[in-house]
């Protein structure tokens, strides 16, 4: 009887629980695939909207394309009212005032990374830290006017000179720094560039410095190693890969820069010599100057053509950067 009673009702119970178990799982399934369907979709959603944005750059800037060809690349003239257009003068600027940026910029954020991590006292290591990282909220603009204003004037009247003095009597390399001192110019955006893109830099290599573990570093200190000899044989190889794409920030920063560089580089289609000094332009800032003004027809189709010219070099700019990587990465599993 009991048995009976017991059978009968522990029976309820525990069909119960086995469906509320059933129930639970399907929740858990359910939750799962909206989960999994919902990030695809915004995956999917994101591959969309880059490739939206190359296909209209393409179609818009298509009338240019057919016009001037692959010619457009290396040709320098820029003459809206004859409608002859070309993109050297710009990718020039571009590359030559990036390039400035990281070759100033990779070292001095190199040297505050390794002031912060490793030498600096405790008490100055905050309030540091928190003065690069505002540097990086500061506007572009903001950044453009304070170098049109403040810095081209001090530029032109006291560092041009000097190097136009030293640097520029060296044979071969003084070409690149002869000319009248106008404050304006290639090298005037490449250093504005290279202190806006200090911060980014530096946050990235300090952040990555930092995960280093302490016990290697003791160890080398321990086996007599210097302060530079721990951060170039133990820290640099164990955060390669973000020092490297800390690197690779900056120079999407600096490439992709526009009202910084309007105000500093001169904004002048004329390539006369290699010098550094002179004023030229670049694909932001010719975008930034003439698009608001170019009627509908050849010059809006060639200055879209210089935004696709643009996208491309950063997609091959990071290309690069993977590769390194992926080379960083295969040279080091050989190693191990």
């Amino acid at each position: 009887m009991d048995e009976t009673v017991n059978g009968k009702a522990g029976a309820p119970l525990r069909s119960g629980r086995n469906g509320d178990a059933g129930k639970s799982q399907f929740a858990k399934r359910a939750g799962d695939f909206f989960f999994f369907n919902l990030a695809r979709f915004f995956a999917v959603l994101t591959l969309c909207t880059l490739v939206g944005i190359i296909l209209s750059l393409v179609i818009s800037s298509w009338p240019s394309i057919q016009r001037f060809g692959f010619a457009f690349l290396w040709t320098s003239e820029w003459n809206p009212p004859m409608e002859r257009f070309g993109a050297l003068i710009p990718i020039y600027g571009t590359l030559v005032t990036s390039l400035i940026a990281l070759i100033i910029a990779v070292p001095v954020s190199f040297g505050i990374a390794l002031f912060l991590t490793e030498l600096s006292p405790v008490w100055l290591r905050r309030p540091l830290g928190v003065a690069i990282e505002l540097l990086a909220a500061i506007p572009s603009i903001v950044y453009g006017m304070w170098g049109l204003l403040v810095f081209a004037p001090i530029f032109s009247q006291y560092v041009q000179p000097l190097i136009s003095g030293t640097l520029g009597q060296i044979p071969l390399v003084g070409a690149l720094f002869k000319g009248p001192p106008l404050g304006i110019g290639l090298l005037s955006a490449g250093i504005i560039l290279a202190i806006m893109v200090i911060p980014f830099i530096a946050s990235v290599m300090r952040d990555v410095f930092e995960i280093t573990p302490a016990m290697i570093k003791e160890s080398a200190y321990g086996v007599g190693a210097t302060t530079w000899e721990v951060v170039w044989n133990v820290v640099l190889p164990y955060t390669k890969v973000g020092v490297v794409g800390g690197i690779m920030l900056g120079l999407g920063r600096a490439l992709g820069e526009t009202m910084a560089v309007t105000f500093v580089i001169g904004n002048t289609n004329f390539l006369n010599d290699v010098s550094l000094f002179q004023p030229g332009n670049s694909i932001t800032s010719a975008l930034a100057n003439e698009f608001a003004e170019a009627g509908q027809g050849l010059h809006t189709a060639a200055l879209i053509e210089l935004g696709l010219i643009l996208f491309l070099i950063t997609f091959v700019v990071l290309a690069f950067s993977k590769l390194l990587l992926a080379r960083l990465a295969a040279g080091e599993g050989t190693k191990t």
